[in-house]
């Protein structure tokens, strides 16, 4: 199976960068000696070891200058521009990179390097320490950048060494030829409906769960019980061996009498877990902290220790199925058909494409990041926009009732029919976008959209610049979606504004990304999402917000309450790693509902 790097993931980049950094230097001291040996001129050891110091800013300046000279005579070239680029106080924007570092951990979503965005027209530039970046939330340069110019941008060799530790190889860190393997060895299984997992969803015993608890007068914590009906649907789903962590006691609020007493160690389900969250929350702030990450994992891998508790549970599965194939290919008669079947698991499948262990390993943990997180995120927020807003909540338990029922289990066709649950997901997934920023880098010169300037000259971008773009910000663009951008509504997905703003721009809400890597389970994530809410709103009438039981450090500051629209009425706060989720939990109490409603 996956062995993890024993080289620290820090080493090979600083080794890189201090080999070309100092090259200057040796290549003075090398000078030095020359002329010592070939000449026998003997220069002053303080003369030389001052040109030594000195050639390396001075190569470095040099080296600045020559891209700019390249840049500007591309522009004059091909007549185009440069977006605004946005300075800070001090050498290489250092302040810049600390605030945006402090906003990710204590501010709100899109805080730090984003605050310049609407200023500075959509769409501009930051350079750190004289590496220049762009980000962007503007629909036409997404579109660009995800579909008409796709071929011009890749994640690129910086996304990939920043995430392998944790993504490999997998469809998520991959380019090229390697993408389109794992894209074509994953599209069949996801290509068609697969009724029968509505009854894996059911078997799962979540809402059992919370109702032992609610009976008992406790809150429940609704983003820990939703983040294990997904690990075990997905890993029942994509490896027929689920995790089983809803077995296992869920836990109580801090301010709880009886936590003390229920107090234990977690079990392997819920290391798993915790391992799972915590690698993403490594390599997503490794992201924000441009190349210094690799200083400070020159000598440590700080997703290693949580990588080896993800692979305890990963590897005996994966090499179940390798062996469970290998004997099922010797058994097998010519010309037997690689289609997947309704019994056959998204492993099974895989296997048959490659017994690589590597690829195996990674592409499954690729895909159980999209199948659980992602689903896990939305009906999170889902749940807690429905607290906040109870007329949501009323008229969308109304629906499921008049189109389902109070106890029949719902079908694709059910589904298909309630226009009010998928604006209530749609509008859930605006606001809180499962993926809130990404990232491409140009392979080549290019070109995108001027956002300031839309029939004036496009924006010219290098070779190897990252284009940073935010779906979260997009979303809430008045500009896109009206004054009311701000604000929670369904009723947008339904009315006049539909056409107005979205089908009139379709590429304004892309919460499933867009173009040739568009997510291939979307729409299993709306199955999922769907059933489970159908299910949760049959069993319960009420559902409320504990805000006592929120841990002290997860209640948003005070200061949040001026602000315009959502993020005024934010009860909790909003995180994010690789996906979007509520810091310190979600903690509801429902009322259960009358059997003969």
């Amino acid at each position: 199976m996956r062995t993890r790097m024993k080289v620290p993931p820090g080493l090979p980049d600083t080794l890189r960068r201090g080999t070309i950094n100092l090259s200057p230097a040796a290549a003075v001291a090398l000078l030095s000696r020359l002329l010592r040996v070939a000449l026998d001129v003997k220069l002053p050891i303080i003369l030389v070891v001052l040109a030594a110091v000195a050639s390396v800013p001075l190569v470095y300046l040099i080296r600045l200058k020559l891209r700019d000279w390249r840049i500007s005579r591309a522009l004059a070239r091909t007549g185009t521009t440069l977006p605004p680029f946005w300075d800070g106080e001090t050498f290489g924007n250092r302040d810049i990179l600390e605030k945006a570092v402090e906003r990710f951990k204590n501010g709100y979503i899109g805080d730090g390097f984003w605050d310049k965005i609407d200023e500075l027209g959509h769409f501009h530039g930051i350079r750190i320490l004289g590496e220049p970046a762009y980000l962007t939330n503007d629909a036409s340069v997404v579109k660009s950048i995800l579909a008409t110019e796709f071929a011009d941008f890749e994640k690129g060799e910086v996304f990939r060494d920043t995430m392998n530790s944790v993504l490999g190889v997998g469809v998520f860190n991959s380019d090229g030829e390697m993408w389109k393997f794992h894209r074509m060895m994953t599209r069949p299984y996801f290509s068609r409906d697969r009724i029968s997992h509505f009854e894996l969803f059911d078997r799962h015993t979540a809402i059992r769960k919370m109702k032992d608890r609610f009976r008992g007068g406790h809150a429940v914590d609704f983003q820990d019980v939703i983040s294990r009906f997904t690990l075990d649907s997905a890993t029942e789903f994509l490896f027929g061996a689920c995790v089983n962590s809803l077995k296992s006691d869920l836990p109580y609020a801090h301010n709880d009498p009886v936590a003390p007493r229920f107090a234990r160690e977690p079990n392997a389900a819920e290391r798993f877990s915790v391992a799972f969250a915590g690698a993403q929350n490594v390599i997503s702030m490794r992201m924000r902290t441009s190349w210094f990450w690799h200083i400070e994992e020159l000598f440590h891998d700080r997703s290693g220790e949580h990588m080896r508790v993800v692979d305890e549970f990963l590897n005996p599965i994966l090499e179940e199925a390798i062996a469970k194939n290998r004997a099922a290919k010797a058994q097998a008669q010519a010309g037997s058909n690689d289609k997947p079947n309704d019994d056959e698991t998204l492993l099974d499948h895989l296997v048959k494409l490659t017994d690589d262990p590597v690829v195996l390993h990674d592409e499954t943990l690729n895909i159980l990041i999209a199948g659980r997180d992602t689903t896990a995120a939305t009906l999170t927020f889902v749940v807690y926009l429905m607290a906040l807003y109870p007329h949501v909540f009323q008229r969308l338990r109304a629906e499921v009732l008049e189109k389902v029922g109070p106890t029949q289990m719902p079908t694709f066709d059910d589904v298909r029919n309630m226009k009010y649950l998928r604006a209530v997901i749609n509008e859930t997934l605006r606001l809180y976008p499962i993926v809130p920023f990404n990232i491409r880098v140009a392979i080549r010169d290019t070109t995108l959209p001027n956002p300031t300037d839309p029939n004036g000259p496009r924006i010219f971008v290098p070779k190897g610049t990252p284009v940073s773009y935010s779906v979260f910000l997009m979303h809430r663009r008045k500009d896109y979606w009206g004054p009311d951008a701000l604000h929670f509504d369904p009723e947008r997905w339904l009315d006049e504004r539909l056409n107005k703003y979205f089908t009139a721009n379709p590429f304004i809400f892309v919460p499933f990304n867009a173009g040739p890597r568009i997510c291939l389970g979307q729409q299993f994530a709306y199955n999922e999402m769907s059933f489970f809410l159908i299910r949760l709103l049959q069993n319960f009438s009420h559902v409320e917000l504990d805000l006592s039981a929120q841990p002290p450090d997860a209640r948003p500051p005070p200061e949040w309450a001026s602000a315009e629209g959502q993020k005024g009425k934010e009860k909790v706060i909003p995180k994010a790693h690789l996906t979007l989720y509520v810091h310190g939990g979600l903690w509801v109490k429902m009322i259960e509902a009358e059997k003969d409603v």
